[in-house]
């Protein structure tokens, strides 16, 4: 349920995230890589399984890039439940330790 309290231009950071997403490809490609050439096996593992967590994470970034906006509620659609006046009202009170 919507508070209320969201921008009405929120956007989501899959752009950064994409980049980033690219950034760690070439940095984790490159680490295995040159792991494997330097005869680190254990470090080469390491970074082509880092490798496959990015790539996995690259295919879902583009792939809710190419989704495009999702539904949002209309105006008609209120932000928050209305108040119902059959609940007593009560105010917050002092903090214990205070």
């Amino acid at each position: 349920m919507r508070t209320g309290s969201e921008p009405v231009t929120a956007r989501s950071a899959l752009r950064m995230r994409f980049w980033l997403s690219v950034w760690g490809l070439i940095w984790s490609t490159a680490g295995t890589v040159g792991f494997a050439l330097a005869g680190y096996p254990g470090w080469a593992a390491v970074c082509g399984a880092v490798l496959l967590i990015v790539i996995v994470d690259l295919v879902i970034v583009v792939r809710h890039i190419r989704q495009g906006p999702h539904y949002q509620p209309g105006r008609d659609i209120p932000p928050y439940e209305p108040v119902h006046e059959d609940r007593p009202h009560r105010r917050p009170g002092p903090r214990p330790g205070a």
